[in-house]
């Protein structure tokens, strides 16, 4: 068995599974496991393989390919209560059947069967070296005519030959049973008349037919026998084939884990919009009282500014939108006749068979949603009121058009304990757990949080006072003012991955709330975030009873296991490789959502990030990058992921320069202001042919 080792080189378990599942034509849940055999679980849909890593490609599919047979056509009942038939003697004849269905069912499994068998019996995974195989029972004999019966000589008496002919022709597991009585029967027989070294009766090898087998129309109930016999005849070939595929897995292999997203509580992940800014008018109250001066005047005035010069770019939007939506209608209008004759084109019934009116019918354009979730970490201090900026026009888009938004923020630090600032009361923190925690599905932060910040839910004069709630909410991060950010909304660490999760059960719901055929969400971010470990039962020698603990994924091993879609996903080396699989898992189950991914840079980063995704680099992303400060990336887990450079967020388009300015002066910010209207509009433009 060591020459497998030797020879072939360990199977990608995996693709074995897309296999699997392919053979079976549903979304099987395929495990590869610490067992010595295969098991299906019919309830659960579950196909447990073995590690079969010393087995050569053409091995291992055959095994697949004969488990998915089990998985298709064995039915999930004991039929031993029945049936006093030994197991080796129904397995027998089912294997033929099972195998005979599969290679019927896609035909080229035929040679896939063919060559598997070939090479285990040129290994002698049957164990006929040296062995006479005429002394052997029908049944080890018929096992091997239906395995290896194209590599070997087999004879059979008239009788056999019968029996075989009565297997090969099973359809139904009702067949099967009939045939594997008639063969125990037969076996049975033989074997007393060898112990009594009885010569038969009816010539060598011939016995009398079970009942059974003459009476074709007998009904199953009919075919009960007794207790079984003291000593039952055995099917060596059956035990030999079975040990020795047992040997083909790897008892030193590490088993692949398979790990599931937990089903979060929405009542707990999300901090309602109305409770968060009531917290922040709390807040912000309690610190005018105590300190009787207007901070915000200076603040308020730069966002009556900013939304006053960002009317134009969201005008252009807005144009941007139309227009690409009305084409999009005229491409897909269709023109259909009415019924109804055009008199005006009678005269020309001899060569013209458009004869009747004509309607255009220019279908409506798809309901769109948004979804933006907004990166509250601590490494977005100096850029978040530019990132603001940024996700304020489109907001205000969204307005213009009347596309439904909802914009969350994610936080470590919302559930954190403060002071009710209305009642002067202290706030605990809240340990609500967000799922209940199980062995094999991730871990989720309790310190999770996503804020809706923003929403299209409520009046525009509320969403005017929330934008300006937040905007003086990030000013104290960069700016220095007389007054401090609510306690609540610090910035924390970075749980994109937790978000991610909860986008599960948000989408659907936001798709649902407002009847949208359409949505898009939009991830802004300026790093990656961490890994996520999952829950594992340990048992440690000096306790009793286990406990629920956690484990680090081992990428080598660990697949992220999605029983919805029926897809399993590896994870990469790398951080931003498990937030990709966690990103495509979401697409899976979402397909009807654009995933956008917005990615802060500092410049001196940009060509590291660009190295996360085109190792060798890219000549057109270097040279866009060069030109505009930003890059678009189409080989990740979103469907587009947008690189743009912190530095310019802040860039002012507008065309501005001193009363007493130089030429040289008025040229430098006429450049300027074209380079960044530039920017400006191939990222939205790119943007809003995603929207349409």
């Amino acid at each position: 068995m060591g020459s497998y080792k030797t020879k072939h080189m360990a199977v990608q378990q995996e693709i074995k599974s897309q296999l699997a599942k392919l053979l079976a034509t549903e979304d099987l849940v395929v495990e590869h496991k610490q067992v010595s055999t295969a098991q299906f679980n019919v309830h659960t849909r579950v196909l447990t393989l073995p590690l079969w890593e010393k087995a050569s490609n053409v091995v291992y599919d055959m095994l697949v390919g004969h488990e998915v047979g089990h998985s298709l056509f064995t039915p999930d009942v004991d039929w031993s209560l029945d049936l006093k038939v030994p197991q080796q003697f129904v397995n027998v004849v089912e294997d033929a059947r099972i195998e005979k269905l599969m290679k019927r069912k896609y035909l080229g499994l035929a040679k896939t069967f063919y060559k598997g068998y070939k090479q285990l019996h040129a290994e002698d995974f049957f164990e006929l070296n040296d062995e006479d195989i005429t002394t052997f029972n029908l049944a080890d004999r018929a096992n091997l005519y239906f395995k290896v019966g194209s590599f070997l000589s087999l004879a059979f008496s008239s009788t056999e030959k019968s029996i075989v002919d009565m297997i090969g022709r099973c359809e139904t597991f009702a067949d099967t049973k009939k045939a594997a009585f008639v063969l125990y029967q037969y076996c049975l027989e033989e074997q007393k008349k060898e112990k009594e070294s009885a010569k038969p009766e009816k010539g060598e090898g011939e016995v009398d037919l079970p009942e059974v087998y003459e009476d074709e129309g007998l009904e199953y109930d009919d075919l009960t026998i007794g207790e079984k016999e003291d000593e039952e005849p055995q099917v060596r070939t059956e035990e030999s084939l079975k040990d020795k595929i047992q040997d083909l897995v790897d008892g030193d292999g590490v088993e692949n884990v398979y790990i599931e997203l937990p089903q979060l509580n929405l009542d707990t992940v999300i901090a309602k919009n109305e409770d968060i800014h009531q917290y922040i008018d709390d807040y912000f109250s309690h610190e005018q009282k105590e300190n009787p001066v207007n901070f915000f005047r200076s603040v308020d005035a730069d966002f009556i500014k900013f939304k006053r010069d960002a009317q134009r770019e969201v005008s252009y939007l807005v144009k941007e939108f139309e227009c690409r939506k009305a084409a999009d209608a005229y491409a897909r209008a269709a023109t259909s006749k009415t019924g109804v004759l055009d008199t005006a084109h009678l005269h020309s019934y001899k060569f013209n068979e458009d004869l009747f009116k004509k309607v255009t019918i220019i279908p409506d354009g798809k309901n769109h949603g948004l979804v933006f979730v907004l990166d509250w970490s601590g490494s977005m201090q100096s850029v978040l009121q530019d990132t603001l900026k940024q996700l304020y026009n489109l907001l205000w888009f969204c307005k213009k058009v009347s596309i439904p938004f909802d914009v969350y923020a994610f936080t470590q630090e919302w559930r954190r304990t403060d002071i009710d600032y209305k009642s002067g009361a202290l706030i605990p923190a809240d340990t609500t757990p967000h799922y209940k925690k199980k062995e094999g599905v991730f871990k989720v932060d309790e310190e999770f949080t996503l804020m809706n910040l923003l929403t299209s839910k409520v009046s525009a004069q509320q969403l005017e006072q929330h934008m300006i709630n937040i905007w003086r909410s990030v000013i104290p991060f960069t700016a220095g003012v007389a007054y401090r950010y609510p306690p609540r909304l610090v910035l924390s660490g970075t749980p994109l991955n937790e978000s991610l999760i909860a986008l599960h059960q948000i989408l659907p719901k936001f798709q649902t709330d407002h009847k949208l055929q359409k949505v898009q969400c939009i991830i802004m971010t300026d790093g990656e975030a961490n890994q996520l470990p999952y829950h594992k039962t340990v048992q440690r020698r000096w306790e009793s009873l286990p406990y629920l603990g956690c484990r680090n994924i081992n990428p080598d091993r660990c697949f992220l296991r999605d029983r919805k879609v029926g897809k399993t996903y590896k994870f990469g080396y790398y951080w931003h490789q498990f937030t990709d699989v966690f990103l495509r898992n979401l697409k899976d189950n979402f397909p009807d959502v654009n995933l956008i991914g917005i990615r802060i840079l500092p410049p001196r980063d940009a060509k590291s990030f660009m190295k996360l995704y085109y190792p060798w680099g890219n000549s057109t992303l270097e040279r866009d990058w060069s030109k505009l400060r930003s890059f678009i990336i189409r080989d990740s887990g979103y469907d587009v992921y947008f690189g743009m450079s912190s530095a310019t967020l802040s860039q002012e388009s507008e065309f501005d320069v001193e009363q007493d300015a130089t030429k040289a002066q008025i040229k430098k910010a006429f450049v300027k202001s074209l380079k960044t209207k530039k920017l400006n509009k191939k990222v939205l433009g790119e943007f809003i042919s995603l929207v349409v």
